[in-house]
């Protein structure tokens, strides 16, 4: 056979948002309730963070049954069925497997097998990275419609009383559907990283200082070192706060600007403001740096959900819908960033 012969998939030239869903769990810790486990107070991290909630899911609530909850609202809201999609895409640095992936469970639980499934780890710019992902899935003609969830149980992977990142955090899960559109719904992709910086936020230990504590390969000197190594053991979350926090503020808001430079777009066409839900003055800061118009509404979902890693964007669209439906149709900026380091920004119409 001739290799002029050789078909491939037929390209599409527009892609969109077709529908947003969400699930936010039903256990609220308060600021007063965090102050149990670290010396703080409600006035510090109202003034340094932003947060006076968080959500967090109990015990028997998985990472599956939240992607899965947010998941079916977002496929009845773009109106298709499970079986339509193309690919699953779940972000999620909590999944509490290596393997086999949280994305493949999701789609036999939704009815969509046999679409192709995989994680994705790319921390809180984990749900950038999967629009980057499935933007390009349909516009490659390989799929017509994809799943995007963003999704974490991060109370799994905290120590409470740990006080450089434990107080921040929520759990909870955000989803998407892409699909094909009339006209273009999603600009873009401005995405990278800088491994340079990737103990700015990290897991305390990993799974092979687990297995190596189990087997007696490390051992302690004195029972009672032993006791508090056993209640140590389990991998938890820690960050740099300061090299964190100076990172997104001064280079996040030039990977926003680049994001709107690509779309060809300026501050003045955007209707809203999606950015990661890190830190309240993080993202005043890039309000200020982006100059954004007054009439831009800017997403605070970190006031009442937390920092929830690759759920905070969706999770924001979500909340930024319900109360200002008008905005439906318009242009909004989104923006992730976090471990790795890692960051990802779009320019997309919303659903």
């Amino acid at each position: 056979m001739s290799i002029t012969a050789l078909k491939q998939a037929p390209l599409r030239e527009h892609t969109r948002i077709l529908g947003v869903g969400a699930y936010r769990p039903e256990v609220i810790v308060t600021n007063d309730d965090v102050c149990q486990w670290i010396d703080s107070s409600d006035e510090w991290i109202r003034q340094r963070t932003g947060i006076v909630t968080r959500h967090r899911a109990p015990r028997e609530v998985s990472v599956i049954d939240m992607a899965e909850a947010a998941s079916r609202e977002a496929l009845d809201a773009a109106g298709i069925e499970a079986s339509q999609l193309g690919a699953v895409l779940v972000s999620t640095v909590t999944h509490p497997y290596a393997t086999p992936s949280a994305a493949a469970q999701l789609t036999d639980r939704l009815g969509a097998t046999p679409a192709p499934a995989y994680d994705i780890s790319a921390a809180c710019a984990g749900y950038c990275y999967g629009i980057a992902q499935g933007d390009a899935l349909v516009h490659a003609g390989t799929a017509e419609y994809v799943l995007v969830v963003g999704v974490e149980k991060l109370s799994d992977f905290i120590d409470n009383g740990e006080r450089t990142i434990s107080f921040l955090l929520g759990d909870g899960a955000g989803a998407v559907v892409i699909g094909p559109g009339d006209s273009a719904g999603i600009g873009p992709s401005v995405w990278g990283s800088d491994g340079s910086k990737h103990a700015a936020i990290r897991m305390n230990r990993s799974l092979i200082d687990v297995r190596d504590y189990a087997l007696g390969v490390v051992t302690t000197d004195t029972e009672d070192e032993a006791d508090v190594s056993r209640q140590s053991l389990w991998p938890t979350m820690v960050q740099d706060g300061p090299t964190v926090f100076r990172w997104a503020v001064w280079e996040m808001a030039k990977v926003a600007q680049s994001a709107l430079d690509a779309a060809g777009i300026t501050a003045d066409d955007l209707a809203a403001f999606l950015p990661h839900q890190a830190n309240i003055r993080i993202i005043d800061e890039m309000v200020k740096q982006l100059k954004l118009p007054d009439h831009v509404y800017v997403a605070r979902d970190i006031v009442d959900a937390g920092n929830t890693s690759a759920a905070s964007i969706p999770l924001a669209m979500h909340r930024t819908l319900k109360e200002q439906p008008s905005l439906s149709g318009k242009l909004a900026l989104q923006i992730g960033f976090g471990a790795g380091l890692v960051f990802g920004a779009q320019v997309v119409v919303l659903p």
